[in-house]
């Protein structure tokens, strides 16, 4: 009974103002029980943190228990954070924040609102916006808020154009303030359109694709306005008929003609990269036009434009230098070498710079010639990390994979009947424009192999389509490869992995070795007949 009347008496009673929706206040009466302190049940002290965390009332507490440690004791964030299973990283922010604001800093604060909206922009600015993408389509909302600041000298986020462009004002034009530029008659007015624009803050871009000109016509015109101002709109007078340079001299048009007698196949592009190499720089329209006229001279075939190919992701693509190999051997059989056989021509091509690292004219083409022109590359230039073929018995011999093992090379095989993927096919092309007539005119195999060096060499240091659009000058195999290296091996290694590879032959279980259709046999102390 007397316990019963304590906890009546512990009972208090609180009164709150209540605001209501009605004009006036009331009183509203909330019972709150308070238990006594020595009703409370004591707990142990700990630092397990589950329990700590079962015995928390509000968030804000939670955090600070979390924290506690960190900043009292010196505990690192790393530490508490795998007792708790929180983030480290938010552990070590708040915990900064405790340092800097104290308590404060584990209360939420809300953020306030953002005080720009789309109705917050004036009408004007407004209106301009939906009549600018009214006007032209293209326009990004990071332009039309340029324009805003040049008009208004307040620019809007693009979050708020995007959204007056969804839900803004109606816009008030109809059509194109400005006709295209090529139909508007009289010359100053073209050019003085583009002024306009410009000092509307329109973008090169933009107005390019609106009036449907060039770039290069509205950089031109915007030139002039800025070096002689409006003066510098006026159509300029007309000069005399302009007469085009001769830009091709004798010795140029001689070269070429030289060119197309010893390599019919050539294009305008192997032209050009070939008078290059010898000081004559022409551009590929002219050398296009001195081959047309030399080959209506001497009777050859033009040339006509294949079909368009369906553009394909080559598989085998090199990142960096001495990354991929390609590997293939090509058959030359035109020549006049006395023998009706074809003559072969074994390329080693390394993908990144399609420089021919190595290459060999071959009356055969065994594994052994393959292995010969491989180790002639490894000699000189390092061991790549992967190199590429098609299904030929060469590249797959026993003697070659112990090789690619041997110096931690990986083989890969193009798909079959798919030799685009092996970029040696593409350079095969190259060297049928370049060498093929005169391959086929060489009477001796000292004459082949000069050619064959010649070629090689011209090859690399020509400028390749594949390297136009590089920056940093380097437009030719060589200078692209530069003194790149792959895997570097000593000399001995090299020579040990060749000696084991070719020289050393295997026994069958009679201790003969076969060499073509003999078999022999050696022993020490055996006597000889």
């Amino acid at each position: 009974m007397a316990m019963a009347q304590r906890e009546k008496q512990a009972e208090v009673t609180l009164e709150r103002h209540k605001p209501t929706k009605k004009s006036g206040e009331r009183k509203q009466r909330e019972k709150v029980v308070v238990m006594p302190a020595r009703k409370r049940k004591l707990r142990e002290r700990t630092h397990d943190w589950q329990e700590i965390q079962h015995y928390t009332l509000w968030p804000e507490q939670e955090q600070y228990e979390r924290l506690r440690p960190v900043i009292l004791f010196g505990e690192t964030a790393a530490e508490r954070a795998k007792e708790t299973g929180t983030s480290e990283r938010t552990l070590y922010h708040q915990a900064r924040l405790f340092e800097q604001e104290g308590m404060a800093s584990l209360f939420h604060k809300e953020r306030a609102p953002s005080t720009e909206t789309g109705r917050s922009l004036p009408l004007e600015m407004r209106q301009l916006i939906v009549d600018l993408k009214a006007e032209h389509p293209g326009f990004r909302p990071h332009e039309i808020a340029t324009i805003c600041f040049l008009h208004f000298e307040r620019r809007p986020s693009d979050h708020t154009v995007k959204r007056i462009l969804a839900d803004g004002p109606k816009p008030s034009l109809s059509g194109r303030r400005y006709p295209p530029y090529a139909q508007i008659a009289d010359g100053y007015e073209r050019r003085h359109t583009i002024v306009d624009l410009h000092t509307q803050g329109w973008s090169v871009k933009t107005m390019s694709d609106y009036l449907q000109t060039s770039r290069a016509r509205v950089y031109e015109v915007l030139k002039r306005w800025a070096a002689e101002g409006y003066a510098g709109l006026d159509d300029r007078p007309s000069s005399a008929p302009h007469q085009p340079a001769r830009k091709a001299s004798m010795d140029a048009i001689s070269e070429v003609r030289k060119l197309v007698r010893e390599s019919p196949e050539l294009g305008a592009y192997r032209v050009r990269a070939a008078l290059e190499q010898i000081g004559i720089h022409l551009s590929q329209a002219t050398c296009g036009r001195l081959l047309a006229l030399n080959r209506k001279l001497y009777g050859l075939p033009t040339k006509s434009a294949g079909a368009p190919r369906e553009h394909k992701e080559m598989p085998f693509k090199a990142r960096f230098r001495q990354e991929i190999w390609s590997v293939d051997i090509r058959y030359i059989e035109e020549h006049n070498l006395g023998f009706p056989e074809p003559v072969y021509l074994i390329s080693i091509l390394e993908n990144y710079s399609r420089a021919c690292l190595a290459s060999k004219i071959s009356a055969t083409q065994t594994g052994w010639d393959y292995l010969e022109v491989l180790f002639e590359a490894l000699s000189a230039f390092g061991a790549p990390s992967m190199i590429v073929s098609d299904g030929g018995g060469q590249f797959r011999s026993n003697q070659a994979m112990d090789v690619y093992t041997a110096l931690g090379m990986r083989k890969e095989q193009i798909e079959k009947r798919q030799a685009w993927q092996n970029y040696v096919e593409s350079h095969f092309n190259t060297v049928r424009k370049m060498a093929d007539a005169k391959f086929a005119r060489a009477r001796s195999w000292e004459e082949m192999t000069a050619i064959h060096q010649q070629w090689m060499y011209d090859y690399n240091v020509q400028r390749h389509f594949a390297h136009e659009k590089r920056e940093d000058g380097c437009h030719s195999p060589a200078a692209v490869l530069g003194g790149a290296t792959g895997t570097v091996y000593p000399e001995s290694v090299l020579s040990r992995i060749l000696f084991a590879t070719r020289y050393v032959r295997r026994l069958d279980k009679h201790g003969f070795l076969r060499y073509q259709d003999w078999k022999f046999y050696g022993e020490r102390g055996l006597l000889s007949a």
